[in-house]
């Protein structure tokens, strides 16, 4: 049979049956929507969740002393200088950058104008120092080195602890809402070996300071600020504290498939991985995909509930038209050509219906976003949109839908094409 002549034969066929036809679209439009919908959804929030909440980068490995271990209390698992050459042996490292926390407590008290607005604080600061080779992408002033006592200490903030100030903080204190550029270069005193809510802790002479904003990063500390290392040393020696171990390496991969090797070498040498981000991401994710599982497994059997219907509906259609497809035969049609006439049919019911169901479920994303920008409050890394629908899901969608009316069709094309033409022309 020519295409143009099945073309012709399967357009007056649902024109004859449009209300069918319209039927059988409509649930598998429904079915198709709705899992591509919750598939962009799910798409959308773990995205947020890798890229903002919890951004990890796949090559890097945290490594941290054991909190107590045999090793630690006969004087090993120590991230000393030693330790620090053996991790960046290890097969598979690229780069190991040190990391030492501040030993002693810090506080902050500001009281001044605050970008046009009168603000008065005291709080606890957190200080870690780190490489400037781990951050020094995310430095906009100068050098991220320590200039020497006396002199302010480069600062990065962490880009995750200014969205929850713009977020929570401002708004509740009417404080003006801040970018990462705006921060550079300001100035803020700082207090070393003072604490506000642990005094017993901090005891000896008091060292006053100023930081200065350089930057935002993600590998900044969250509560706190982070510090070139030399000025972190250079702090913890003042203070009599220690400053030959270090708080944390982070090891960077050649690959991230050598990271689960990095990792069994690192626990090798009696000290711990600090995944604990990584672990909340994937907890996290973990939550979104099975959520969405679910709800793709519910449209799912919308769709296999519409390839049913279509099912149904050609049987009848093949019982209704049997006198038809017995002339089509008696003048030449193969039981092939039967088979591609009922089989068309389904095809075009079901693109349609995928075509339909795929951009409902885009133009309901438009919608659910705009919902979301109006009514939702500004919270905390509150996304532009809360969708993603890479080119293999609306694909996917069109696809599922012809696939859901070719399954429904094939016991049907089959029936069709076993009709006996003598038979039914008998009656």
């Amino acid at each position: 049979m020519r295409l143009d002549a099945l073309a012709r034969l399967v357009r007056l066929s649902l024109a004859r049956e449009r209300k069918g036809a319209f039927f059988s679209a409509f649930g598998v439009a429904m079915g198709v929507g709705a899992l591509v919908f919750f598939v962009g959804l799910g798409l959308g929030v773990g995205a947020v969740i890798r890229e903002k909440i919890f951004p990890t980068d796949a090559r890097l490995v945290d490594v941290v002393p054991p909190a107590v271990s045999l090793g630690s209390l006969l004087g090993g698992g120590k991230l000393d200088a030693p330790t620090v050459e053996r991790l960046r042996e290890l097969p598979g490292v690229e780069a190991a950058y040190r990391k030492m926390n501040v030993r002693v407590p810090a506080v902050t008290r500001y009281d001044g104008v605050f970008f046009g607005t009168r603000l008065r604080m005291g709080m606890e600061v957190l200080a870690l120092g780190v490489e400037p080779a781990l951050v020094q992408g995310d430095v906009q002033l100068g050098e991220f080195k320590d200039a020497g006592e006396g002199q302010p200490i480069p600062a990065l903030v962490s880009t995750r602890l200014l969205e929850l100030y713009n977020k929570t903080f401002a708004p509740a204190r009417k404080l003006p809402q801040l970018s990462a550029n705006m921060l550079v270069g300001f100035g803020f005193p700082v207090e070393f070996n003072r604490s506000y809510v642990a005094a017993a802790s901090a005891s000896g002479p008091t060292q006053p300071g100023q930081a200065q904003v350089v930057g935002a990063s993600d590998r900044a500390l969250l509560a706190g600020i982070t510090i070139p290392l030399e000025a972190a040393v250079r702090l913890n020696r003042a203070f009599g504290v220690d400053a030959e171990n270090y708080s944390g390496v982070t090891l960077v991969a050649t690959d991230p498939s050598h990271v689960p090797v990095i990792v069994d070498a690192v626990k090798g040498m009696g000290l711990e991985i600090d995944d604990q981000e990584r672990r909340m991401a994937e907890n996290s994710g973990a939550a979104v995909a099975l959520t969405t599982s679910a709800l793709a497994l519910l449209s799912l059997l919308i769709c296999v509930l519409a390839a049913v219907n279509i099912a149904h509906a050609l049987s009848a259609s093949v019982r209704a038209r049997a006198r038809e497809i017995g002339v089509m035969q008696a003048v030449g049609a193969s039981r092939a050509d039967i088979r591609a006439i009922v089989l068309a049919e389904a095809a075009v019911v079901g693109l349609a219906g995928g075509a339909a169901g795929t951009t409902a479920a885009l133009l309901l994303s438009l919608g659910v976003n705009r919902l979301a920008a109006g009514y939702l409050p500004n919270f905390p890394f509150k996304p532009d949109s809360f969708f993603s629908f890479p080119w293999p899901v609306v694909v996917g969608g069109v696809a599922l839908g012809l696939v859901a009316a070719l399954a429904g069709a094939y016991f049907p094309s089959r029936r069709a094409a076993a009709t006996d033409p003598a038979r039914t022309l008998a009656g």
